[in-house]
């Protein structure tokens, strides 16, 4: 069912139950105040046969006059609903009318009392004299006293009945006219393709439906993220492995056309080289490409547990361990002395270890043959180190941009493994610090927490002068 129908049927059987309770006040309050008058109007009637009675008048019973003649019209006034009875101190009828002889004796009564007589009901009054010689009781049918009621809330609601109709094809003009927006914005939505992501302007839209639109114009967002995620690793992957596939297909030729013996061999580690180089390079592309839709797509990321960080060290210095040998390196930890924990965090531990391992992999591949590479885990930071050249600063504020790799490197890689050290370091609320160590040789990359993030209790870390600070952020 139509949003405008269902409101249309709420109006239609809301509105009769709301004039069902008004009708049942408004009688109420007739009924009150036509009790009210004709209550007064007994009383005096009471009070002014007892003012004109006298011990000695020659009291009989009154006859019912006859109906007036040569009246135009007829008259609606029935004396038959009104009733008059005088009673002496013995009990004797005195003084009644027509309907008076059926009005019931009450000794002590006194003021008003509700009776059937005749089957009928009636409202008497009863007024006893200062000296007890008279007791006078004055009637009138209830019948005549609902009649008026009736009368006078009918006269209310007729006309209500009679623009009924027009009341109801005025709500539905304004039902339909207050859901002109929606069909709007339907319409507006209907009209789009696949592709158009734009805003959808909210400066004229009721205040009901704006939460709805922004909504609507955050979920776009997020699809253009999306897409634009998508797009762009769509794009790097294009760019990035034209190179490497175009060198594993001259290589191929060449293991192909080779004779044998160490020219074969030659060329077969060559390609075997490549391959490790295009699957080192789309393992990266994904793991980047993941943690972007981590950032990008969800900002609220969190983690509550608290990570292990032996299990993470010994995992990452596990996957490292083949290039460590493979150039003759020397892999050091060193952990917190006594019982002090190591940094305290949470987070995810797998991602940690993709973190660290890209560190410890970049320090082993670009450390000098057959040199120390150390990794320190303190209780506020964590340290990489080797014994490599000093970086310069303009080569430094470069670190962690997409597929970038300073000349001449020996060592194959894909350029992404700083950026995801980054990424995953601002998942965790870690800042990335690039630069020489305190004795201003080598290279040392630290992680701490960021400084409007400070780990609890925990000391702050003041580099020197030859330190460049790169914080990583989505």
């Amino acid at each position: 069912m139509s949003l405008q129908r269902r409101l249309l049927l709420y109006l239609l059987i809301c509105a009769p139950l709301v004039w069902g309770v008004a009708l049942y006040e408004s009688i109420k309050q007739a009924r009150y105040e036509v009790n009210e008058l004709y209550d007064a109007e007994l009383i005096r009637l009471a009070r002014q046969v007892q003012a004109t009675l006298r011990s000695d008048a020659q009291l009989s019973r009154l006859s019912q006059p006859p109906p007036a003649k040569g009246s135009a019209e007829p008259s609606t006034a029935d004396v038959r609903d009104l009733a008059l009875a005088v009673w002496d101190a013995q009990g004797t009828l005195v003084l009644s009318d027509s309907e008076g002889v059926q009005l019931n004796r009450y000794p002590d009564a006194v003021g008003f009392r509700n009776e059937k007589l005749r089957g009928k009901p009636w409202r008497i009054y009863y007024l006893q004299s200062t000296t007890g010689a008279w007791l006078v009781a004055a009637g009138q049918r209830i019948k005549e006293r609902d009649e008026i009621v009736y009368s006078v809330t009918a006269s209310q609601i007729t006309p209500w009945i009679l623009v009924l109709p027009a009341l109801l094809i005025a709500m539905a003009w304004a039902v339909r006219r207050a859901l002109a927006p929606v069909r709007e914005l339907t319409t507006e939505l209907q009209a789009r393709d696949a592709t158009d992501l734009r805003r959808i302007p909210n400066t004229q839209t009721p205040t009901e439906l704006k939460p709805l639109v922004q909504a609507m114009n955050g979920l776009f967002q997020r699809i253009e993220e999306a897409l634009a995620r998508e797009r762009r690793f769509t794009a790097d992957a294009a760019h990035e492995l034209r190179t490497p596939l175009a060198v594993l297909r001259a290589q191929w030729d060449v293991v192909r056309r080779s004779a044998g013996g160490a020219e074969r061999e030659q060329a077969e580690a060559k390609l075997s080289r490549g391959l490790d180089r295009l699957d080192r390079l789309v393992t990266q592309m994904l793991a980047l490409s993941r943690l972007d839709s981590t950032l990008e797509a969800d900002g609220q990321w969190s983690q509550t547990t608290p990570v292990h960080w032996q299990t993470v060290v010994e995992q990452a210095i596990s996957d490292c361990l083949p290039v460590a040998e493979r150039r003759h390196i020397e892999l050091a930890c060193e952990w917190p002395q006594g019982d002090e924990p190591p940094l305290p965090l949470k987070g995810d531990d797998n991602l940690l270890t993709v973190l660290l391992r890209n560190l410890i992999d970049n320090a082993v591949r670009y450390a000098p043959e057959g040199s120390l590479v150390t990794l320190r885990v303190l209780p506020d930071r964590l340290e990489v180190a080797n014994d490599g050249e000093p970086l310069p600063a303009p080569q430094i504020a470069r670190m962690g941009e997409r597929f970038y790799r300073p000349d001449g490197q020996q060592e194959f890689g894909s350029g992404l493994g700083v950026s995801i050290v980054q990424r995953i370091a601002a998942l965790h609320g870690l800042t990335v610090l690039i630069g020489a160590r305190a004795d201003g040789t080598g290279v040392q990359v630290t992680l701490q927490p960021l400084p409007r993030q400070p780990a609890p209790n925990l000391p702050q870390v003041v580099h020197d002068s030859a330190t460049l600070a790169v914080v990583s952020g989505p």
